[in-house]
């Protein structure tokens, strides 16, 4: 298995050895409320190495990667980003990725894991195309910074933080170094990316830590991924969904023209409905696990696709919150959702950050 650039470096710092996303990164470093506060209410740092970077250049590159995926890429303007999927004719999703306009290329960013499907993917629909796809994961590596306080964090440690929209990069000089800024949260959730080179991801931790931030582990990461509603492709999206499925309507462009599995998506949207959605879940009983099936009145209506105990914060208790999916008809209908072991109750998602 792969190991991120700063794993030994984070596991010498006290990290507890673990794994996310198919990739060797720390699990935690101290206890997991701990961390998990510190992405709601103060700054916390951590690892992004499990993530992977695709370089794309030629003169044809907007048009060609405009007609792969669901999001606009041809108008997508210098320092912005989108989120999208990539399908396959029958409007199955292959893979998620976040695409930035960076002026002479555009960087597709997505799990490290599924990076070496992807490139395949996409090198078989280059055809005439003045396009070139270069893995350049070992040469921008990013960490994250997340937390009500983490602008400040970012600003004692010598980043001077540009007013920046979602998804917004600025390209910075730090230490007489070039790194790049990406604001990655909402209003509600204090979220930067820093991309580096890797001979000098040490001394950006290193500054980030002095200035604040606590190291948080892959654990408390998950847990905030399931209370906000961020489906994960691979466990939450699978080959088998349709897009609309999911509920990211960000990750999809009705306006754009053609892209492979459009027809399908289109035909989705003009009829209105799917059978089945994302959903967030709380439950009564005993915590399911992920893949547990859903039902109600004897029919199997669903299924839960991840599980996070929150820890407990600011006098609260712990949590369990989940996602996954439900059909049309149950959510409409008042009869109780059942699983092996307890009830669950469909909720809106993202759940409270409280």
């Amino acid at each position: 298995m792969p190991a991120t650039r700063l794993n030994q470096k984070l596991l010498a710092r006290g990290g507890t050895p673990g794994e996310y996303r198919e990739v060797e990164t720390p699990a935690r470093f101290c206890d997991i409320a701990s961390e998990f506060q510190a992405l709601t209410t103060t700054s916390g740092v951590y690892d992004l190495g499990w993530r992977g970077k695709i370089k794309v250049t030629g003169s044809h590159r907007h048009r060609w990667l405009n007609g792969m995926v669901t999001n606009n890429i041809k108008d997508l303007t210098v320092t912005r980003g989108n989120y999208s999927f990539l399908l396959n004719p029958q409007g199955r999703i292959q893979g998620d990725l976040y695409t930035y306009n960076r002026g002479d290329y555009l960087l597709i960013d997505t799990d490290y894991s599924r990076l070496e499907g992807m490139l395949k993917l996409l090198k078989r629909y280059i055809i005439m195309d003045d396009v070139q796809l270069t893995d350049v994961s070992d040469q921008i590596i990013a960490i994250g910074v997340q937390g009500r306080k983490s602008r400040e964090v970012l600003q004692q440690s010598g980043i001077a933080v540009p007013e920046l929209d979602h998804m917004q990069v600025a390209d910075l000089a730090w230490n007489n170094v070039q790194v790049s800024l990406i604001r990655t949260g909402d209003n509600e959730v204090e979220r930067y990316e820093l991309w580096a080179s890797a001979e000098n991801l040490d001394k950006l931790w290193d500054a980030l830590e002095e200035a604040g931030a606590t190291p948080v582990g892959a654990e408390a990461l998950e847990q905030f991924r399931i209370l906000t509603g961020v489906p994960r492709y691979g466990v939450d999206i699978r080959e088998r969904d349709l897009p609309q499925e999911t509920q990211q309507t960000h990750a999809l462009n009705f306006t754009k023209g053609c892209y492979i599995g459009q027809e399908i998506v289109e035909r989705i949207r003009s009829r209105g409905n799917v059978h089945r959605s994302l959903s967030g879940f709380t439950f009564a009983g005993e915590a399911p696990t992920p893949g547990v099936k859903l039902r109600a009145d004897g029919k199997e209506v669903g299924e839960v696709t991840s599980v996070a105990r929150v820890p407990a914060i600011n006098g609260g208790s712990e949590r369990v919150f989940g996602l996954g999916y439900i059909r049309k008809e149950a959510l409409e209908g008042a009869a109780k959702i059942q699983y092996a072991g307890g009830e669950a109750q469909p909720e809106a998602i993202p759940f409270p950050l409280r």
